[in-house]
């Protein structure tokens, strides 16, 4: 298997001085599942938003090196990440839903969402669209796309942001908490139609959430943050059996029903 993304020491700083992210290092094939878990202010989202190259006002990169592709994203420029944003690497928020223009339909954002990386008709965009939301086990897709944001559920919403996301067919998927924000049923629904994603389409992710059981379901290898570091990376069966760092037996410990979870796997 090629390598997809390797990070390298890579460290962050926000205007304070208060390092965000220290040292991080790991890497990751094309098409494995990446787990990223970790408590508020560990520095997941930063990790994010630092490979995507859209850290926060005030943060800044204080160190290391992120190689996506064979290619170091600071030599990227502006006109470069124009054509990897959204295409070649896409980020899934919280609540990505909130992203949706309440004023325009959500056929109209998505067929213009898709022709602005593939040169296609509107036609077939439409079709295209369709065809994901399908595919994200939404109902009356057809119909969706004559709806408004406002008419959808929050699950709705966030099911079709995913959708928009992974139509481009994306090397690589990154998704802040995707499904904390849906009731259990509809986590359990965006998850599999992840998973079944990369089945599909070799789509890489990296997948960050508060909840290790999320991602002993989800991923091949865990990484584990605490206080901007990465105290912990491996293969998901040894990180959810044999964790090497106290943070991540507290973790553990308190999902007790992993163990089950990870057997059967």
């Amino acid at each position: 298997m090629s390598v997809l993304l390797g990070v390298d020491r890579l460290s962050v700083t926000y205007k304070s001085g208060t390092p965000a992210l220290q040292n991080v290092s790991f890497a990751m094939n094309a098409g494995e599942i990446v787990g990223i878990v970790g408590e508020s202010g560990s520095g997941k989202s930063t990790l994010l938003r630092a490979l995507l190259g859209m850290l926060s006002d005030g943060g800044q990169y204080a160190g290391g090196d992120i190689v996506f592709q064979g290619k170091s994203i600071f030599s990227h420029s502006q006109g470069d990440w124009s054509h990897i944003r959204g295409k070649r690497m896409a980020m899934v928020f919280q609540d990505s839903g909130a992203y949706l223009n309440p004023i325009r339909k959500v056929g109209s954002q998505y067929i213009e969402a898709i022709r602005t990386h593939f040169n296609i008709s509107k036609k077939a965009a439409h079709a295209m669209a369709v065809d994901m939301l399908s595919q994200m086990g939404l109902d009356e897709p057809d119909r969706m796309m004559n709806m408004y944001p406002g008419q959808l559920s929050g699950g709705m919403k966030q099911r079709t942001a995913i959708a928009m996301a992974v139509t481009m067919e994306p090397e690589l998927l990154l998704a802040d908490e995707p499904t904390s924000a849906l009731d259990v049923t509809t986590q359990v629904e965006v998850m599999k139609r992840l998973t079944d994603l990369r089945a599909r389409q070799g789509t890489g992710m990296i997948i960050v959430t508060h909840n290790i059981a999320v991602a002993a379901h989800m991923a091949d290898h865990i990484g584990v943050m605490q206080h901007g570091a990465l105290v912990e990376f491996g293969q998901t069966s040894k990180i959810i059996t044999d964790p090497r760092h106290e943070y991540t037996r507290r973790l553990l410990d308190a999902v007790p029903e992993l163990e089950g979870n990870a057997n059967g796997k």
